[in-house]
């Protein structure tokens, strides 16, 4: 890449004026200048096949649009736009009066290594950051008010063929372009209903646009995405879930799916948004086909090849299932669900509905937050089992495996889940942890960050009125690895594995 020819003496100019040699990076659209603590950033004078920079004016609207969309999401991190005008002696200066020459959104500076792919690559993206990344993802979106108008079926259709033409023009297989074509076209014709009611819903939002691990950052303490697709409208103005889907996809090719998945449950814990998963299989698909030319048109062949054969294989996943696993308090449902959500179902992986989370979500509080008793009274208990029920009723038929995770001690319960998944043919399998007393009350004294409440007293009140298994599978979880080995085992009996 080069800079425009007009614009090396502002390069130059900026470049003088951070001092110390600051470093310079480029992107087919941008100049980035980063110095000690300050960081320019320039549009670059370009005509592409999807954007127009060439006159300065578009430079400004585009450089002012970048700075509205980002600022509000990370405080601090975007300071300003200013221009470089031109001085009556002929020179430059940052601002003041002359002829505006060029316009320069000023930046302060992350701090090295503290970019989410960074810290991703060097192994430290840790359930905690996970977590944190989620909730930073999930706050960022409810804050976006619903877009009306948008025929969302139709939008999704333009960005698929798309990219089938830039998958070409990157010298992509044809063979491997022919075939995604044919399958994106079949699935989004199959899911046109459901792209139409999600816009109906309310889904539909000018999104970040670009959302995956290198546009996410450590900011004053918390993640913060930033350098939101500023330069095409239609392009962002998307389903949430197609805008969280580049995330869930880069992290699964960076990672594996088990951080894809525990994102994904976080966010969905976080806004109860059951039938985002629905759009997976093309939302996946496209942002995986997004990555597979981009990686071609740089050479970088075997990369291309992987995400191509990713784009595929989303649109081939696996039937619905549902699991339902229930015990005492500290038996270790959570944990073993946690582990086995991302081997179940369509990419990344169940769902899991934890019956504590969603108590926390009814309440408006965060899923760590503890509440009071209140919140556990004989109402509050059958709406969280009424929300339980209609989210796997909703992650089920939207064709995704779903996960009940509960106490379960509610007989009534436990036969209307298994009801509602013999009904709709899903495979079913209902799951019953056990341990010794002495380990359950080790491990609720232990809990941290966690989204349950139970203490002992809790589990002794429990303990004195637990109804057994019934019917269900008994699994020992005493020990960890054993439960995990029982479950998978379990699950290949029943064809849910």
């Amino acid at each position: 890449m080069t800079i425009p020819e007009t614009q090396a003496e502002v390069v130059a100019f900026l470049r003088k004026i951070l001092g110390n040699t600051p470093l310079l990076k480029e992107t087919h659209i941008s100049i980035v200048l980063i110095g000690q603590d300050t960081v320019f950033k320039v549009k670059k004078a370009v005509r592409l096949s999807f954007l127009d920079f060439s006159e300065l004016s578009a430079r400004k609207h585009f450089i002012f649009r970048e700075f509205e969309l980002n600022r509000q999401a990370a405080p601090g991190l975007y300071r300003d736009v200013v221009a470089v005008v031109r001085k009556q002696d002929g020179s430059l200066a940052l601002g003041g009066t002359g002829e505006a020459v060029e316009w320069v959104l000023r930046m302060a500076r992350v701090p090295d290594g503290d970019f989410l792919d960074q810290i991703a690559a060097r192994g430290a993206l840790s359930a905690e950051l996970l977590d944190a990344l989620a909730d930073a993802v999930a706050d960022y979106h409810e804050r976006l008010p619903p877009v009306s108008g948008i025929n969302h079926f139709a939008a999704m259709r333009r960005i698929a063929e798309g990219n089938v033409v830039s998958a070409r023009d990157a010298g992509l297989p044809e063979a491997g372009i022919r075939l995604w074509e044919e399958r994106i076209r079949t699935h989004l014709q199959r899911r046109q209903d459901y792209l139409l009611a999600r816009a109906e819903a309310g889904r539909i939002r000018r999104c970040h646009g670009d959302l995956h691990l290198g546009n996410l950052c450590l900011w004053q303490g918390r993640i913060v995405p930033f350098d939101a697709l500023e330069f095409d409208e239609a392009l962002a103005t998307i389903d949430v879930g197609y805008d969280l889907a580049f995330l869930l996809m880069d992290l699964e090719h960076r990672l594996g799916r088990a951080a894809a998945n525990r994102v994904l449950n976080r966010y969905l814990a976080r806004t109860g948004d059951w039938s985002l998963v629905g759009g997976l299989p093309v939302f996946l698909s496209i942002r995986a086909m997004v990555r597979a030319h981009v990686q071609a048109k740089q050479g970088l062949e075997a990369d291309a090849s992987a995400y191509l054969a990713a784009a595929l294989d989303y649109l081939a996943p696996p039937r619905a299932v549902v699991l339902a696993i229930g015990g005492l308090p500290g038996v270790g449902k959570s944990s073993l669900a946690r582990i086995i959500a991302p081997e179940l179902g369509p990419a990344p992986g169940a769902v899991i509905l934890r019956s504590d989370e969603i108590r926390k979500r009814l309440h408006g509080a965060l899923p760590e937050q503890p509440l009071p008793p209140s919140a556990y009274q004989p109402a509050a208990d059958a709406a969280v089992a009424e929300e339980l029920i209609r989210g796997v009723s909703i992650v089920a038929g939207e064709g995704h495996a779903a996960i009940a995770d509960a106490t379960f001690l509610n007989l009534s319960l436990r036969k209307r889940l298994a009801e509602q998944a013999k009904s709709h043919g899903w495979p079913w399998l209902g799951v019953w942890l056990t341990a010794p007393l002495p380990v359950l009350e080790s491990r609720i004294r232990g809990r941290q960050r966690d989204a349950s409440d139970a203490d002992i007293a809790v589990l002794h009140r429990a303990y004195a009125s637990d109804p057994g298994p019934g019917d269900w599978t008994v699994i020992s979880a005493e020990e960890k690895e054993t439960a995990v080995a029982s479950l998978r085992s379990a699950l290949q009996g029943a064809g849910l594995l």
